[in-house]
């Protein structure tokens, strides 16, 4: 097939964490063949403040990683007839306007052979539901939405024809344990600081069990603000800034256990979607301890893939466990790793949206080829 895929950004994770999947499905695409475009706006904001705050070597490292993932960027004017131009699929990431959204559906209705699908990764359907009610997804022949909570409101409300559940994955090509990076400290943190979405869980799960324990942690992320840096410098927590996903699987493998602290919309409106650290984190065979989120879908089997601490106390007791009992720590990195690699890869993700282009009567018969290795261990 020839697939189109309308990104926010793939040059670009900051402040981007769907980056890092949509790289990941593109690759897998490519893998068994089929002939995958991706465009980008050029006022794509995740990329112009990446260049804003480190300027444009980090694009330069993205194009020597990723050299099959080489992104067109276009402008507002340009013909989008043009660009689809014999597509049999267009994807359109939910981080993209309403005015292009619309227009994409308007070229659909023009076209009976391409089919045009909606791709929801995100929380605002709920938050923000005035906002994704301005969408138009009449000439859309559906939506793909990471959690079956967000497919059923899709269904409920009637904004879509059809909707299925596609949750995120990780990409096995980049995220895997790498021997030999010894290690950096005891707990790592790698996510944004979330528009006040989880500021008391970072203090209750993160910042005051790691103090309590007198434990060396480092934080990733952008968009911390200086109240936050000056609550993680009082604490002795180093704060790390941005850094690129392929190196991430470095980080990991470099650190004792991470954490999975999901933003109160999901947790409270949203059941079921672990988002997408979860999945690369148990790709990269580090011990997981996860703050309170419903598996409600049975993704994975939470005591042996990951702990669930319900309190800050039950978040001291895990981290200290885990540190104290190296036995402990291997069986969840074996477990989680195991789970991943049997249901939760980009690879397994591709199989199931090429079931769905065949039930849209899209012929998706394609030879597999060798793609360049995705050189996610580089310091």
């Amino acid at each position: 097939m020839k697939i189109s895929m309308f990104y926010h950004s793939v040059l670009s994770d900051w402040n981007h964490g769907n980056a890092h999947f949509l790289r990941g499905i593109a690759t897998e695409l490519m893998a068994r063949g089929h002939e995958v475009r991706i465009f980008e706006n050029s006022a794509a904001w995740s990329r112009q403040n990446l260049v804003r705050d480190y300027g444009e070597a980090p694009l330069r490292e993205f194009r020597r990683t990723y050299p099959h993932l080489q992104p067109f960027v276009y402008d507002d004017y340009d013909d989008l007839d043009e660009l689809l131009e014999n597509a049999d699929l267009a994807i359109v990431h939910e981080w993209n306007t309403q005015r292009l959204v619309k227009r994409l559906g308007e070229i659909r209705s023009r076209n009976r052979a391409m089919r045009l699908l909606f791709h929801d990764t995100h929380h605002r359907l709920v938050t923000d539901p005035e906002g994704m009610a301005a969408y138009d997804f009449s000439n859309y022949d559906g939506v793909l939405a990471f959690g079956e909570a967000l497919r059923n409101i899709y269904v409920e409300r009637g904004l879509a024809r059809r909707a299925w559940t596609w949750h995120e994955a990780a990409d096995t090509r980049v995220f895997r344990p790498v021997e030999g990076c010894g290690c950096e400290g005891d707990v790592v943190w790698v996510g944004n600081w979330g528009d006040e979405e989880r500021t008391r869980e970072m203090k209750k799960f993160l910042i005051d069990p790691v103090s309590t324990l007198k434990l060396k942690c480092r934080v990733y992320g952008v968009r911390y603000p200086e109240s936050a840096r000056r609550m993680l410098a009082e604490k002795s927590i180093s704060y790390a800034g941005w850094a690129p996903n392929f190196r991430v699987p470095r980080i990991f493998s470099s650190h004792l256990l991470t954490l999975h602290i999901p933003r109160r919309p999901y947790t409270r409106a949203l059941p079921g979607i672990p988002t997408i650290r979860v999945f690369e984190a148990l790709a990269c065979g580090i011990p997981l301890v996860c703050s309170p989120w419903d598996d409600c879908e049975g993704l994975f089997a939470p005591g042996r893939d990951f702990l669930t601490a319900r309190n800050g106390r039950e978040m001291t007791r895990c981290m200290r466990e885990i540190i104290n009992d190296p036995a402990l720590a291997g069986k969840l990195s074996a477990n989680g790793l195991r789970t991943i690699r049997a249901r939760h890869t980009c690879s397994h993700r591709a199989a199931e949206l090429l079931a769905i282009c065949r039930e849209l009567g899209l012929d998706v018969g394609v030879t597999e080829k060798k793609l360049p290795e995705v050189k996610s261990c580089r310091a």
